[in-house]
C-alpha cells in the first residue's frame, strides 16, 4: 500500500522497512521490535496500533509528492534527495568508482557519467540518469507542499 513511499523516504535519506502483504500483527511486532514508526493508510490497523501503544501515522495525501509531504509534516522532516540509501532494498550507498561499475552498467551509461553509487547491501547501482530531473521534482513538490501547510518554509524554521 505504501511500497513508493517507502522508496521516497529512501531516497531523501531516511531508514525505513517495508513488507508486503504482512498481517498486522506482524507488522505491528516489528515496528515495536525495531522501534519504527508504522506508517499505513489502513484505519484498522492505525487503530490496532495506537491501542497497543505503538507510535503509528495515518498516511494522508494523493499521489508520491502528498503522501511524502504529509509524512513530512507530520514528523518535522527536511526533504532532500540524498544519495545515501538504496531505494531498492534501504541498504547504505557509497560513491563508485567509474571503473569499479565498468561491468555492473550498460555501455552507453557508462560513456554517458562519471558519478555512481552501489549499494552495499544488494549491490544495486545507481547514477543521475535521465530519470534525476523527475526525482527533483517530486521532492521539490513535496516540500512546497509542506510549506503550504506550515506556512513557512524550512529556511524559517
Amino acid at each position: 500500500m505504501l511500497g513508493s513511499l517507502n522508496r521516497w523516504l529512501r531516497i531523501c535519506g531516511f531508514d525505513t522497512n517495508y513488507i508486503q502483504n504482512a498481517p498486522d500483527e506482524e507488522l505491528l511486532e516489528l515496528a515495536k521490535n525495531e522501534g519504527r514508526v508504522l506508517l499505513t493508510r489502513d484505519v484498522t490497523l492505525f487503530r490496532k496500533a495506537l491501542r497497543a501503544g505503538q507510535t503509528a501515522f495515518l498516511v494522508e495525501g494523493e499521489g508520491d509528492a502528498g503522501k511524502l509531504a504529509s509524512v513530512a509534516v507530520r514528523f518535522c522532516l527536511s526533504l532532500g534527495v540524498e544519495m545515501s540509501r538504496c531505494a531498492a532494498c534501504g541498504g547504505s550507498l557509497r560513491s563508485a568508482s567509474k571503473e569499479d561499475v565498468r561491468d555492473l552498467v550498460p555501455s552507453g551509461t557508462y560513456s554517458a557519467y562519471d558519478e555512481f553509487w552501489v549499494c552495499g547491501s544488494c549491490g544495486k547501482v545507481y547514477w543521475r540518469g535521465s530519470h534525476w530531473g523527475n526525482i527533483v521534482d517530486t521532492v521539490d513538490e513535496a516540500r512546497r507542499l509542506v510549506d503550504q501547510v506550515r506556512g513557512c518554509s524550512e529556511q524559517d524554521l
